[in-house]
């Protein structure tokens, strides 16, 4: 039988939910996102979605939409994408090895009623299915609810313990547990973590923001620098734009032209000339 996911108040501090985390898998913060955050969230996200076409297989899903970018697209999405918690957490979590993490992908999910339960993965297997070893997390992956996530409109499916398992081949949806938690609340999990899309037997669609962090030397799933404009990322606070990737992923990794930081790129116009929106002091 699957174990359950540990689950914590809005009060949590990332010294409570990063052990969970690391030993469980997954953990739940329920109501960390106020209801009028949520409101404006899926204002600005309701035209993109409506553009959004479904998915074109299996794993993607016929009757699901990822809409991605939303940096670009829903201003408001920032606040769960940095919020301090999850960022303090993943910071913990995250190989202690590491210089830098950074956003690997931004995209709202909308399961419609119907869908099937998506295959079950792990999401570093994106990276070419490169077998990391077993104790070292490169990525922490969260879903906000956007709605209350239940087992009948498809909440996300968690293995709890399986970032532990060297072979998850064998895990079937039986051994799984549905995040179910209240809109607003974000269930996080390591990227060795199995999961998958619940099957929505409701009537209802299901919408989740999936923001996902990595290490900073792997390349991003989402490639933020073409789905953001450099004119909305230099409005950005800059602990966003460094989590963007306009910063250096380690020592001489991701500089540009003669050596700089890109973060240099946001300071000044093409002219070297200090740019008006860029009011950050450069960091020490």
């Amino acid at each position: 039988m699957a174990g359950q996911i540990p689950r914590f108040d809005s009060s949590a501090t990332a010294d409570d939910v990063a052990p969970a985390l690391r030993e469980h898998g997954a953990a739940i913060v329920e109501r960390l996102a106020p209801d009028e955050l949520c409101d404006r969230v899926e204002r600005e996200l309701e035209p993109h979605i409506a553009a959004t076409p479904a998915g074109g297989d299996e794993f993607t899903g016929a009757n699901t939409r990822r809409t991605g970018a939303l940096l670009a697209r829903t201003p408001s999405a920032v606040d769960m994408i940095a919020h301090p918690l999850v960022l303090e957490t993943a910071d913990k979590v995250l190989w202690e090895k590491k210089t830098t993490f950074q956003l690997h992908l931004t995209q709202a999910i909308t399961i419609g009623p119907g869908a099937e339960p998506q295959y079950l993965h792990r999401d570093q297997w994106c990276f070419d299915f490169f077998p990391f070893p077993d104790d070292m997390q490169v990525e922490v992956s969260t879903i906000w609810a956007l709605c209350d996530f239940t087992e009948a409109n498809g909440a996300t499916r968690v293995v709890p313990g399986s970032h532990l398992d060297g072979d998850p081949r064998a895990l079937t949806h039986a051994d799984t547990v549905a995040a179910e938690m209240p809109r607003g609340s974000v269930v996080l999990y390591t990227g060795r973590t199995v999961h998958g899309g619940g099957a929505n037997t409701s009537d209802q669609w299901r919408t989740g923001v999936n923001v996902d962090y990595v290490l900073g030397w792997l390349r991003q799933e989402e490639n933020q620098y073409l789905s953001v404009p450099i004119e909305i990322v230099r409005q950005l606070p800059e602990r966003v734009q460094r989590l963007m990737g306009y910063e250096m992923g380690a020592y001489a990794l991701g500089y540009i032209d003669d050596v700089r930081n890109p973060m240099h790129l946001l300071r000044f116009d093409s002219d070297g000339h200090k740019d008006a929106a860029s009011s950050f002091a450069p960091r020490r």
